[in-house]
């Protein structure tokens, strides 16, 4: 007795230097072996077999003493490295960025660690990237906004992604619902002179969200006009996502063909602040002049001037969704797992949108009556 005193009182004194404790002093502390506390600490299956009350205490006293596993050691064991590699077109971007918030919350939840490269809408980067991050051990790869190029070793997990290919599960948005929401909006404020900011063409989002776009349009009989379209584009100077300044050099150039809008709807919200910019220099005023609408509901949208209406992307959510699956697939490869999960996307009025000038006060209550959206 007086023994197992002496080495609890070690290890307590180790903790208190701020010293790492070894397995070896947990298990000694515990009065259990090395191996029942490194089957509960690194949750291994056999971990089912022990009583809850004793892993609830080699857990407390793994935090009490801090203790941390040593890393190596369990991915020799194992023989897995228990890291994920995440594709983006740009770490930097608001979009890119609140998506990463999740899949990181996820990914150390569950003791994964994860690195992340950046394509920047690079051709030749898209296809080799998502190879070197599976040569460099990722045990699976998350592609967000980045189309699938070609099969890996390992599993994949897309968001955003829109083309069906086999093993792998895309996590997005309902753009068409997305693009009903807006241009509904914009219907009952009385606009029908609207334009338009598509998106990149290397952007994974761009063809369903003009789908739906040009479906919603015709169920409120705006016309979609060709002069009051501009394509966002990626060059040399810039390549990547979209940019504030790209926003406000195309919307200065639909302000120069000379054709009267009361509505922009853009890509992003990125693109939607540039363009709001270039407005409030020309002179007109949001939303009084102009009104402008963004996609997204990045962080800086409601902290505008004025604020920005907006289509709400659950981008944490997406972010940890897919890292769910991706683990899933990681610990069960012959499992049957969906191709596609649709998540739903939130109109968040603020003050960047209002009525058409003069529009009729009466005619601003209730909703046009349209057909029901076709899926």
């Amino acid at each position: 007795m007086k023994e197992a005193r002496t080495r609890n009182t070690r290890t307590t004194d180790v903790f208190r230097r701020g010293k790492s404790v070894s397995l070896r002093s947990l298990a000694e502390y515990l009065k259990l072996s090395p191996a029942t506390i490194s089957v509960v600490i690194n949750d291994s299956p056999a971990a089912r077999a022990i009583p809850t009350h004793t892993q609830d205490r080699i857990r407390n006293a793994a935090r009490k003493l801090n203790y941390r596993p040593n890393f190596f050691a369990r991915s020799l064991s194992l023989k897995r490295g228990f890291m994920i590699g995440v594709l983006v077109p740009e770490v930097s971007e608001g979009y890119a960025a609140s998506i990463m918030g999740g899949i990181e919350d996820r990914l150390l939840r569950e003791g994964y660690f994860y690195f992340v490269a950046s394509h920047r809408g690079q051709a030749d980067l898209i296809e080799e990237y998502p190879r070197l991050l599976a040569d460099r051990a990722a045990e699976g790869v998350i592609l967000i906004n980045t189309p699938v190029m070609q099969e890996l070793s390992v599993p994949i997990v897309t968001i955003s992604g829109h083309r069906r290919v086999q093993g792998v599960t895309n996590i997005t948005v309902d753009n068409k619902k997305a693009a009903f929401l807006a241009l509904e909006h914009l219907a009952k404020l009385g606009h029908e002179q609207i334009a338009f900011f598509k998106g990149h063409p290397g952007s994974a989002d761009t063809e369903q969200r003009w789908k739906g776009i040009l479906r919603a349009a015709q169920l409120f009989g705006i016309k979609v006009q060709p002069e009051l379209t501009v394509q966002l584009q990626w060059d040399a100077a810039h390549p990547g996502p979209s940019l504030p300044e790209e926003g406000y050099v195309n919307a200065r150039k639909l302000l120069a063909t000379g054709r009267r809008f009361t509505a922009l709807f853009a890509f992003n919200d990125v693109s939607a602040i540039g363009a709001m910019r270039a407005f409030g220099e020309a002179g007109l005023r949001v939303p009084e002049d102009i009104s402008v609408i963004g996609f997204d509901d990045i962080h800086v949208a409601a902290y505008l001037t004025p604020r920005l209406t907006t289509l709400r992307q659950p981008l944490t959510q997406m972010g940890e969704l897919a890292a769910q699956q991706l683990l899933q697939r990681i610990s069960s490869h012959n499992g049957s797992r969906p191709h596609s999960i649709s998540l739903q996307p939130e109109l968040v009025v603020r003050e960047s949108t209002g009525p058409v000038p003069g529009y009729p006060r009466s005619r601003l209550v209730g909703s046009p009556e349209v057909p029901p959206l076709l899926v």
